[in-house]
């Protein structure tokens, strides 16, 4: 596919799972936030829930929960699946747009442990595999055992994440582990949030008494997606940030970032009836800063020590940034896969260089990120040799 073309499609792709992922997270958000608040209201019927007063947009919402008695199905009954929906198509079609149906450098390194056909057939079975294996667990084993149900989801998830971040490149292993995450939340809806809503919407309609267990099944399930929601939105924030999925530890700083955005959501989640939730959510929140900092590389991550700065020819360093850069980064790429610089990032003169040495730290030096899928086959010598030059100031004379 040409790549302009491509692009095209990259972009109305984005486009549409972000509006979509805001709306579904969004509802998940405010309808688990009403489950919290709700206050029971004395007096009446057997199936009401709760109720809770809002003020919004310049008026009163009266809002109730309950269930519904055998024939009282009303006129018009507001359904939230197309969110859900259209943010898990979106998304897929973006993991093949970008990851599937280029040259394989997005998805792997170039030498790596595999190549870039068997990691797109990996990348599939995994996705498929995870979200069977997820969805056993929790239809036969947490049905009964919920507690030893969450302890194989979560051993599970450890090593789905080793094996990602050791089969594809640092980026392509984050999506992935995404992308398992949201299957596993559209699955949720479509294979169980659905089928109880439209079995108690029939017993209604039938004029037989509504089953609570479904309720209940769909509500599980429904608090599985609010627990996933932070770590995948930590998931696609840090495609930008190659210091994340870069890293030597990529698997570490990917477990510590999830871990922590399930508890902030949990802290949040209890934080009516937990009186210390203020305390413990800034300990989180403090405790997954320092542990990012840490991996990224803050504390003596790059090139060079304490010792003397060697003095490193910019001609040396050109010579690098022209055979393993220039590919992409020039106002005329060669690339087989870029027909416009990313992110408009040009390397065709000294002056640009210098302009964007501290990128060059971060993205070659550092996290070793760039070039991509390591398409251009830069060594670690050169690696090493344009950090030296940075540290001696990115002299260009």
């Amino acid at each position: 596919m040409d790549s302009n073309v491509r692009e095209v499609f990259d972009l109305v792709a984005r486009w549409i799972h972000l509006i979509a992922g805001i709306m579904w997270v969004g509802n998940s958000m405010l309808f688990n936030w009403l489950d919290r608040n709700l206050e029971k209201v004395e007096g009446r019927r057997k199936e009401h829930i709760g109720r809770i007063w809002m003020l919004h947009s310049g008026a009163f919402y009266d809002v109730e929960k309950t269930m519904l008695a055998p024939g009282e199905m009303p006129k018009v009954l507001h359904w939230f699946k197309w969110q859900s929906y259209t943010t898990w198509m979106s998304g897929i079609a973006l993991l093949f747009i970008v990851y599937y149906m280029g040259d394989g450098s997005f998805l792997v390194n170039s030498g790596g442990p595999v190549s870039p056909d068997l990691a797109k057939d990996l990348g599939i079975g995994i996705l498929v595999g995870s979200v069977i294996f997820y969805d056993l667990v929790w239809r036969f084993i947490g049905k009964t055992m919920e507690r030893q149900a969450q302890v194989i989801s979560l051993a599970a998830l450890v090593g789905l994440v080793w094996a990602c971040t050791h089969v594809f490149n640092g980026r392509a292993a984050f999506i992935h582990v995404g992308a398992v995450l949201g299957t596993c939340m559209a699955g949720n809806v479509f294979l169980h949030i659905m089928p109880s809503q439209r079995e108690l919407v029939k017993a209604t309609e039938e004029g037989r008494e509504q089953d609570m267990s479904l309720s209940l099944r769909a509500k599980q399930r429904s608090i599985h997606n609010n627990y996933m929601t932070f770590p995948l939105l930590f998931i696609m924030l840090s495609n930008h940030f190659p210091s994340t999925y870069g890293h030597k530890y990529s698997w570490l700083v990917l477990l510590t970032m999830m871990l922590t955005g399930a508890l902030v959501r949990h802290i949040l989640n209890v934080r009516f009836t937990f009186k210390a939730w203020i305390p413990a959510l800034a300990t989180t929140i403090t405790g997954g800063l320092i542990a990012l900092i840490y991996f990224m590389g803050i504390r003596g991550g790059s090139s060079g020590g304490g010792g003397p700065v060697e003095k490193v020819a910019f001609s040396r360093v050109q010579i690098v940034i022209k055979e393993r850069c220039m590919p992409c980064h020039s106002e005329h790429p060669t690339d087989n896969v870029y027909t416009q610089a990313p992110k408009g990032v040009m390397f065709d003169t000294p002056a640009q260089i210098k302009a964007y040495a501290d990128q060059i730290k971060v993205q070659a030096v550092v996290s070793k990120a760039m070039p991509q899928g390591n398409k251009t086959n830069i060594t670690e010598g050169e690696r090493d040799l344009l950090g030296k030059w940075i540290l001696g100031g990115a002299n260009i004379e």
